[in-house]
Order: C-alpha cells, then sequence, then structure tokens
C-alpha cells in the first residue's frame, strides 16, 4: 500500500515542471512562480483524500490555475496606479552613480540577511540570492538533493521576507 506522502513525491516529481509552467506563465515572475508550485502542491497534499486517483494530470493543473488566479485578484487589489508607469517601464540606457550605489547597497543588505539565518539556511540562501546559483547547482556543489535544497530555499525565502518585514 502506498502512502499519501509517497503519493505526494511521485506527484511532485512526475508534474513539477508542468506546474511550475503554468505558474509562471500566469504570473510572470520565476520566484513568485516557485512559491505557487509549491502552495500547489502543499494544497493537493491537503485534499488527497479526497481525490479519487483518477486524471492526476488535470485536478494538479486546476489547483495551480485556481492559485495563480487567486494570486493575480491579490496581486491587483495591493498595487497602486500611478501616472508615471509610462516612464517606469521605459528601460535606461546607463546606470547612474546612484543606482549602482543603491545596487550594491541591496546587495549587501541581501547578503547580510542571508548570513543572520541558520545552517542550512543561511548557505542555501547566499548561494542563491547572492551567488545567483539555480537550484540543481546548489544541488550540485552539496551532494544534496535538489527537493531538498527547494524546500531549504522555500523555508529561507519565508524567513529573509518576514525579517524584510519586521525591518531587520
Amino acid at each position: 500500500m502506498i502512502t499519501e506522502k509517497q503519493y505526494l513525491e511521485y506527484l511532485i516529481k512526475q508534474y513539477q515542471n508542468l506546474i511550475y509552467s503554468i505558474c509562471l506563465k500566469s504570473v510572470g515572475n520565476p520566484f513568485d512562480a516557485e512559491d505557487l508550485t509549491q502552495e500547489v502542491f502543499l494544497s493537493a497534499y491537503k485534499n488527497l483524500s479526497r481525490f479519487d486517483g483518477n486524471y492526476e494530470k488535470a485536478w494538479l493543473s486546476k489547483i495551480a490555475v485556481r492559485k495563480c488566479l487567486d494570486y493575480l485578484k491579490a496581486a491587483g487589489r495591493r498595487s497602486i496606479p500611478t501616472e508615471d508607469t509610462y516612464f517606469s517601464q521605459i528601460p535606461d540606457r546607463q546606470s547612474s552613480p546612484e543606482d549602482e550605489y543603491m545596487k550594491t547597497a541591496s546587495n549587501t543588505h541581501v547578503e547580510a540577511l542571508c548570513m543572520q539565518l541558520k545552517s542550512p539556511y543561511k548557505e542555501v540562501a547566499y548561494a542563491h540570492f547572492c551567488k545567483e546559483l539555480s537550484v540543481p547547482e546548489i544541488a550540485q556543489q552539496t551532494g544534496k538533493n535538489p527537493k531538498t535544497i527547494q524546500t531549504q530555499l522555500y523555508r529561507a525565502r519565508t524567513m529573509l521576507k518576514k525579517m524584510l518585514e519586521r525591518g531587520d
């Protein structure tokens, strides 16, 4: 008899790329798409007892679409329209000294926040956000399973968000 955990692992392995691509196309941001992908599988896990086992792909896709729609509705309520949207969409040809300073200060702040996390989240967050390594690259360097790295990165991101909200 297969356990719910084993079944969830199978679903993740089988449909992770599909669900991520649905989320990415819906929200257009890879970070939010990663978060939404994890929310989809979490929701699926919570509702496994109600799932009849038929049409897994359709079931997970439906959850993904609904999660993305909910996210986009919430994002629409959070955004404040401005008259300057045209000018903010024009790409800068050359960065100014102020821009360079802000970028450096921002990177320094992110690095400092990452270093405040406990292991193993510190290492994973630093590798991803500061060194800009992907999950497979981090997994290869550390010798850990990519799913483990994904989970650690998800938790690290949550911790960093809380730290930023507190103003650390």
